[in-house]
C-alpha cells in the first residue's frame, strides 16, 4: 500500500474474529491481528477508516436474537469495546456498510444471510416476513447507529477526535421518460433507496412518500428516538458501481401481501434497452460515470451538505489469469474524472476508496469474481499477489505521474480529495 502510494486505506473489523461469541470475552488473536494491522498502517502513514459492521452477524446472537430484527443484537457493545481498543489511532469509524441493502436482501428476498423471506416475494424461505422485516431491520440498524454515535461522542470524540458515519449503498436513477409519471418514479426509488436511511439520519424521520405506501408496515421513531437519530452522522460513505433507468410501475391497488418493492413500486432498466426488472439486483453493472457525480451532488443538495466518501467504486471480472485489466484501467479512472467533477461543482465529497486493494472473496461471488488491483492466486497456500495493470496505473496517477488533467476536472481544492483504498 505504501509503495503503491495510498494515503487512506478502509477495511472492516470482523466481529465475530474479535469477539467469536458475538458477546463476552474478546478472542486474542483477534485483537492482536488488527493492532497489527493498525499500527503498521500508523507506521506507514496511511488513514485509517474503519468499517464496524460488514454483513457478518454473529451466528450466536442470529440464534438468540435473530440478528438485526431484534433491538438487543448487541452491536453497541462490540462497538465500545472497538473503539475502546482502537481509537488512539483510528480517527474515521463508519458504522454500518450497506443496511438498504441489507434490510432487503437479508430479510425480503432471502438473498443475503441469514436468508429470511415469504412467499411470493424470495425463493427457498424457511423462515421470514418480507412484508414487515425488511423495515423493521432497518429501523433497528438506524437506531443502533444513533446508539454508537452518541456512545462515541459521549466518551470518546474529545479526546480521540475522530467522526463517526454511515454507509448506504446507492445506484443513480434516471427518469425512464420524460413524463411525469417517471420522474416521481425515479425520486420515490432515490427516497426509498437513499432517503430510507438517511432522512432519518439528518431529519429525523422516514421520508413521506414510504410511510405513505408502508403504512404501519414501518416502524415509527418515538420523539426520544428521532432526537437521538438526527444529526447522529458525521458523513455518510456511499458504495456505488452504475446505474438505472426507472419508469413507474405504482399499482396501489393491488390486494395481498405487498414487500418493500411493492411498495418502490418502480421498474428498473439497467440500459434503456434492458429488459425491466421489478427490482434490481447489482449483477450486471455498466459502466456510467455521470451517475455517481449526479449521486454525489444530490445528496450534497438533499443533505445539507453533508460531507461523503465514495468508499466503494470498482470494476469487477471473471476469474481470468491475466494481470492485464484496461477495462479496469478505463472504468476508475472515468469514475475519478466524475468524482472530481462533483467537487468541482459544489458537492461536499471528502474521499475516494477503489474497491479493491487485492482480489478477494465477493460475498455474492466468491472467488469467481475479482475485483482487485493486486491478483491473487487463490490456487497458491501462500497466495502470493501481483500488481495488476490497473494497480500501476494507480500508483502512477496518485503520484502525479499519469493519468487525466486535473486542471480541466478538478477545483482549485482537489488536492483534498483523497484517493485510496
Amino acid at each position: 500500500m505504501s509503495d503503491t502510494g495510498l494515503e487512506a486505506y478502509r477495511f472492516s473489523i470482523s466481529w465475530s474474529r474479535l469477539i467469536p461469541r458475538g458477546k463476552g470475552p474478546v478472542n486474542p488473536k483477534g485483537l492482536e491481528y488488527y493492532n497489527n494491522l493498525i499500527n503498521e498502517l500508523v507506521k506507514r502513514g496511511i488513514e485509517i477508516h474503519v468499517t464496524l459492521y460488514h454483513l457478518d452477524f454473529p451466528q450466536d446472537l442470529e440464534d438468540e436474537y435473530h440478528g438485526w430484527l431484534s433491538p438487543r443484537g448487541g452491536f453497541h457493545g462490540v462497538c465500545g469495546r472497538v473503539l475502546q481498543e482502537f481509537g488512539d489511532r483510528v480517527t474515521h469509524w463508519t458504522t454500518l456498510d450497506e443496511p438498504n441493502v441489507l434490510s432487503i436482501a437479508a430479510y425480503d428476498n432471502g438473498l443475503f444471510p441469514p436468508n429470511r423471506c415469504s412467499p411470493p416475494f424470495g425463493t427457498n424461505c424457511t423462515a421470514g416476513n418480507s412484508t414487515v422485516e425488511p423495515y423493521v431491520a432497518a429501523h433497528h440498524s438506524i437506531l443502533a447507529h444513533a446508539s454508537v454515535a452518541r456512545l462515541y461522542r459521549d466518551k470518546y470524540q474529545a479526546t480521540q477526535k475522530g467522526v463517526v458515519g454511515i454507509n448506504i449503498y446507492s445506484f443513480w436513477e434516471y427518469p425512464f421518460s420524460s413524463s411525469s409519471a417517471d420522474i416521481a418514479a425515479a425520486q420515490r426509488a432515490l427516497d426509498f433507496m437513499v432517503g430510507w436511511i438517511l432522512n432519518p439520519l439528518v431529519y429525523g424521520d422516514y421520508p413521506e412518500i414510504m410511510k405513505k405506501k408502508a403504512g404501519s408496515r414501518i416502524p415509527s421513531f418515538t420523539k426520544e428516538q428521532s432526537e437521538l437519530i438526527r444529526g447522529s452522522t458525521d458523513f455518510v460513505g456511499i458504495n456505488h458501481y452504475s446505474s438505472v433507468y426507472i419508469s413507474d410501475g405504482s399499482n396501489d391497488e393491488t390486494t395481498g401481501p405487498r414487500d418493500y418493492n411493492a411498495d418502490v413500486g418502480v421498474i428498473f432498466r439497467v440500459t434503456r434497452n434492458d429488459t425491466p426488472s421489478g427490482q434490481f439486483v447489482p449483477t450486471k453493472i455498466p459502466s456510467d460515470p455521470q451517475g455517481l457525480q449526479c449521486m454525489l451532488q444530490y445528496l450534497t443538495d438533499t443533505y445539507q451538505g453533508i460531507p461523503v466518501y465514495v468508499q466503494e467504486n470498482g470494476f469487477g471480472q471473471f476469474v481470468n489469469g491475466s494481470v492485464n485489466d484496461p477495462e479496469r484501467v478505463e472504468y476508475i479512472s472515468a469514475y475519478i474524472a466524475s468524482t472530481l467533477a462533483a467537487l468541482r461543482n459544489g458537492a461536499n465529497v471528502k474521499g475516494y476508496f477503489v474497491w479493491a486493494f487485492i482480489d478477494l472473496f465477493e460475498l455474492l461471488g466468491g472467488h469467481n469474481t475479482r475485483f482487485g488491483l493486486h491478483y491473487v492466486d487463490f490456487d497458491d497456500p501462500m497466495l502470493p499477489r501481483q500488481p495488476k495493470l490497473s494497480a500501476q496505473w494507480y500508483s502512477k496517477f496518485l503520484r502525479n505521474e499519469i493519468g487525466m488533467n486535473m486542471d480541466k476536472i478538478a477545483s482549485p481544492d482537489a488536492h483534498e480529495l483523497h484517493m485510496d483504498q
